[in-house]
């Protein structure tokens, strides 16, 4: 089976062992005949996007891993256990893994309250990643319908959750090589790059007038300012319950 398509396997069965209500201890999780972490070096070697790999403690890794019960010979096991996290693009697009100096956030202990209430829980949708202007991907757990496996980005600019028809493993590809000026088109501002990379792995940009308003569709002419991830991700999802978008709490 080609080792792609062995990746793909691997994340689409990722929440499934999440949910696991008899938590598996690290040392069942570590895979060390066949560790997913070589072939997500292997992409990033190739990627075409500034790639930059957040170094982890080890016992910190250890207890993310147990947290979110999958094994490294996955894609995000393997991120989780080796890196503190991956910054794409100056930092613009932030992959959660077992934390850093960079993005002290980990991948477990940033969903507890918000996709499950207790570890080992199914949850019904899993973040993964956002970005320096407040968008949110997540993996769907059943939350979005039923592609599960499947992204969905929460974009500040529409508040929607919009479905991106990407596992896992093709996101990380998408984000080391995909076409981010595209995806972000009309989102990036003159010289974004040596602003978001000094922006803390916990903060993100708060715009007014907002993006989602006719008078936030310029991103050069609203004013902007570094606000607490969680406080923009309880924003949305309250505005998002004010204009009557809410499905399944999200």
């Amino acid at each position: 089976m080609p080792k792609i398509l062995t990746a793909f396997i691997f994340s689409i069965l990722t929440l499934a062992t999440f949910g696991q209500n008899k938590m598996r201890p690290p040392d069942q999780l570590i895979n060390t005949t066949e560790p997913g972490w070589t072939l997500v070096q292997q992409w990033i070697s190739k990627a075409k996007n500034k790639v930059e790999v957040l170094p982890c403690d080890t016992a910190k890794a250890k207890d993310a891993l147990y947290k979110t019960q999958v094994t490294t010979r996955s894609p995000m096991g393997a991120i989780i256990y080796s890196t503190g996290g991956l910054l794409i693009d100056n930092g613009w697009i932030r992959i959660l893994g077992s934390g850093s100096t960079k993005l002290a956030r980990t991948l477990p202990d940033w969903n507890k309250g918000k996709s499950f209430k207790e570890f080992g829980e199914q949850p019904s949708f899993l973040l993964v990643a956002d970005d320096a202007i407040g968008g949110f991907f997540a993996i769907n757990g059943g939350a979005f319908g039923a592609d599960a496996g499947k992204l969905y980005y929460l974009s500040p600019d529409n508040l929607e959750w919009e479905p991106l028809d990407l596992t896992y493993t093709e996101f990380l590809n998408f984000c080391f090589s995909g076409k981010l000026n595209d995806f972000y088109k009309g989102l990036r501002w003159k010289g974004w790059k040596e602003e978001v990379a000094q922006l803390d792995g916990n903060m993100v940009y708060s715009f007014y007038p907002f993006l989602w308003t006719k008078e936030g569709k310029d991103i050069d002419k609203v004013s902007r300012k570094p606000i607490p991830v969680e406080e923009q991700f309880s924003f949305m999802l309250d505005m998002r319950k004010q204009l009557g978008l809410t499905k399944n709490g999200l």
